[in-house]
Formats: structure tokens, sequence, C-alpha cells
């Protein structure tokens, strides 16, 4: 853990092997983050990130220190293994700071929870309208009255929910003013002219990817996401899997949400507020969005309503394409 103690190491196996001898360190993705990666290559010795997804598994065999460090380094050797992309420091700190925003969520969605069983067990229960959390739902949550510290408990789980919604709508405003930077607004506003996208998404987007030129494909993109069919074939046998979820999952959460909105309104119909998020961008991309709004609100309603799909099975099938479709943007690939 100590990169004093990790140099000292390095240095006298360099000293050992001689200096002619490249020495190459690898660690998997994971808690470390890209630290460790940055203070090495501060010190000149080459280092690579692992994605543990793409690793051979050794679900059978008993995890220690010795076997990991043997596997990286059977990865290493083989080229077994995917990179994990190494962002600028501005890029990960948006990164994180978004993320802080996804556990915020959780953290509401749990207290939402909460709060609805801890009035189901008092014998409450909202049949005002059909949604939860509307401004009915809260005002019928305000006005009930408990008896003794059961009253105390409901308002702290108001309090709770109040702070937290506050504090979205603040990291919220914050992210769409990071998105407005001189280096991200360009991009951000072309991806937003896809249906679903809107800024917050937008910039995770980009700053969880990177460089998309990396990727040779569009195909090799979604891969990248884990949004791509796993595959057990044998001879003339072919057997598709669910997909692989071999990838950022942050951003494979973030497409299936997005695809969602294709399940919603007429093929061809385009909202005031989409064309309002797409004025200001070039007619080719305005275009090729549009293109690719109208093809893939038509392949929902197709595997959905023609071929009986399940909407889970459509939405995620929609996400892989508009993956794609997003790749296409940020390459300039618009045919």
């Amino acid at each position: 853990p100590d990169i004093s103690e990790l140099l000292k190491y390095l240095a006298t196996l360099q000293q050992r092997q001689g200096k002619d001898c490249e020495i190459v360190c690898g660690y998997e993705a994971g808690c470390l983050g890209y630290s460790l990666y940055r203070q090495l290559t501060w010190n000149k010795y080459k280092c690579i990130i692992l994605a543990p997804t793409t690793m051979p598994s050794t679900a059978r065999e008993i995890k220690t220190d010795k076997r990991d460090a043997e596997l990286i380094a059977r990865c290493l050797a083989h080229h077994d293994y995917s990179e994990v992309h190494v962002p600028t420091e501005k890029d990960e700190q948006i990164k994180e700071f978004i993320r802080m925003r996804d556990d915020h969520r959780l953290a509401l969605k749990k207290v939402k929870q909460q709060t609805l069983s801890f009035c189901l067990r008092h014998g409450f229960q909202y049949d005002g309208t059909k949604n939860y959390w509307t401004q009915a739902h809260l005002t019928w949550l305000r006005t009930l009255k408990l008896d003794g510290v059961d009253q105390e408990t409901l308002d702290e789980y108001l309090l709770t929910y109040d702070y937290l919604t506050s504090k979205l709508d603040r990291i919220e405003k914050r992210i769409e003013e990071l998105a407005e930077a001189e280096e991200y607004k360009e991009n951000v506003h072309k991806l937003e002219c896809f249906l679903g996208v809107k800024a917050i998404t937008a910039l995770s987007v980009i700053v969880e990817t990177g460089d998309f030129k990396r990727f040779a494909s569009a195909p090799q993109y979604a891969a990248f996401l884990g949004l791509v069919p796993g595959e057990d074939s044998s001879g003339g046998d072919q057997t598709r899997l669910p997909i692989t979820k071999a990838g950022n999952r942050h951003l494979r959460t973030l497409l299936v949400e997005a695809a969602q909105c294709y399940g919603r309104g007429q093929i061809g119909f385009k909202s005031k507020t989409l064309a309002a998020r797409q004025t200001g961008n070039p007619p080719a991309v305005i275009a090729y969005a549009d293109k690719a709004n109208e093809r893939l609100r038509r392949k929902y309603y197709r595997m959905t309503l023609k071929n009986g799909k399940k909407s889970n099975v459509a939405k995620t099938a929609v996400a892989r394409e508009l993956a794609c479709f997003l790749w296409g943007m940020m390459t300039e690939n618009y045919a």
C-alpha cells in the first residue's frame, strides 16, 4: 500500500534483471482508482489497469493475493485482458461528482421505501392517485397524525426526504453548469439531440468514455458497455445468452434509462423540449439524431407490439443501438 516501498522493490528488481529489461506493472480496476497508475507513471514505470470483467474467470479457485498476482501476470504476458482507459484528471473529477449524485439518488430511493413501509406497518395506505411522491401524496404524508414517538419517526423520514431532494436539485444544477464548460459544451449539445439524453447523461457519456475513437466500430463501443449478447456455441450449435454486462455499469444503466423514452410517443413525433435542445446544432447532426430517434422508437414498438418481447428486453436492445448511434455522433460517422 505504500508507494515508496513499491518503488524500492521495483528498483531492486530492475537492478537484478538489468537496465535492458522493461518492467510492466498491472492491477485490477477497483478501489485504488487511478492513483497508483499515476504514481507509477510519474516514476517512469509502465502501468496497465486491467478490467476485471474481461479477465479469465477464477470462480472455482480460492481467492488469494498470490493467485490474483499470478493471474494478472498471465494476462499481461498473454494480452488476455482489456485495458481500462485512464481519463484526464478533470474528467475523473467530474466523473466522481456525477457518481456522487447517483449515490444520493440511491439514498433518496431507500428513504422513500422506508417511509412507505413505515406507513404501511401502521395502517396508512395512500389511495388518492396512482403514483406516490406526487404533491398530493406529500401533502397526505404531512397531514398524517400518529401517536407518540411514531409521529417523530415519520417527521424524521420526511425531513431526510426534503434534505436529499433539495441536495439533489443543487447537485444537478451544478452538473449542468459543468456541462457548459468550454471543453464539453459542443459535444454535450450534440448528444442532447437524442431522445432521453439530457445534460447529465451526455456529460457522463463523455467523461466515462474518454476518447471515442479508441473504438474501431460501434459494436466495439456497445461491447465496452456490456450491452452485447453473450454466446455459448459449440460445433453447429449456437446458444445466445443475456447481455455480457462486462463493461461500464454506470453508463449501461444510464443508457437503459434513456431507452425508456423510446417507449412513449408517436414514431416521428418531436416534442418542443427536444427541438429546443437540438437548436444551434449543425443540420447534419440534427438529421442524424432524428434518424436515430425514429429508428429506435420504431424498433421498440416492433419488438413489444409485433413480436411480443418483454419491455425490459426491448429497452436493452434499444440501449445497445443507442450506444452505437452515440459512437457515430462522437466520431462523426453520420452515414
